[in-house]
């Protein structure tokens, strides 16, 4: 037998798939997304934040998950970016919190754009854990029942029921314990949940494209589907 010190190095083998590729981005969605959101953006009369931009991709994501992978392995990559959102937030307001160096001139611009209020970030992350888990608990259960097809009214009508509790309840949250205006509520609420559902619906080509191109790779879905 071969001395450990005369072995080849030794590596664990990744598993196949892409789910944890998925996962990845979603997550890093999430997280730009929750930086974005500290800038309101105004577009003529419309009110939303920088968050916008990017946050509907999350739901794109999320209806990956659903769709190949099922409701528990969807719930896992929703409470791992839950978990990751919280420790982001609580990481700059701890960095805001310590002394500055001497000659670094940024403390207050920082805390203006990292240091989020409590109230938002309760209001995110809320608002967040609701959409995601309704998005993913109505795609699979739209799936039970139409199997492969009518794969447009599981992406949409999933994205319908998760946007409308996230934009609600992070409005509902963000204008009451939040810095937001309670004027704005409606403004918010009514612009963010129309964008972000067209963001959908304007990208079904290209998710069915990524659906169709994932579940061709995944060697379990396929044999799944021919079982």
């Amino acid at each position: 037998m071969s001395s450990p010190n005369t072995m080849k190095p030794v590596y664990a083998e990744p598993k196949v798939g892409y789910y944890p590729i998925v996962v990845a981005i979603f997550c890093g969605l999430l997280l730009i997304s929750n930086v974005a959101a500290t800038k309101a953006i105004d577009i003529g009369a419309l009110t939303f934040d920088g968050g916008a931009i990017l946050f509907p991709l999350t739901y794109i994501l999320g209806d990956i998950l659903g769709e190949i992978y099922g409701l528990k392995r969807t719930r896992v990559a929703i409470l791992l970016g839950f978990g990751l959102g919280a420790l982001a937030s609580l990481c700059f307001l701890v960095v805001g919190a310590l002394p500055p160096s001497q000659g670094w001139e940024f403390q207050q611009d920082f805390e203006n754009i990292l240091g989020f209020v409590p109230g938002i970030v309760v209001a995110s992350l809320c608002g967040y854990l609701a959409g995601q888990f309704l998005n993913a608990w109505v795609l699979v259960r739209m799936k039970e029942r139409f199997r492969e097809k009518q794969l447009w009214a599981r992406l949409v009508g999933s994205t319908l029921v998760g946007e409308f509790a996230d934009t609600l309840i992070f409005c509902a949250l963000a204008t009451t314990i939040g810095p937001i205006p309670s004027e704005l509520f409606l403004n918010y609420f009514i612009t963010g949940y129309i964008f972000k559902c067209a963001v959908e619906v304007v990208l079904l080509p290209v998710t069915y494209r990524v659906i169709a191109a994932i579940k061709k790779r995944e060697p379990t879905y396929v044999a799944a589907l021919a079982g």
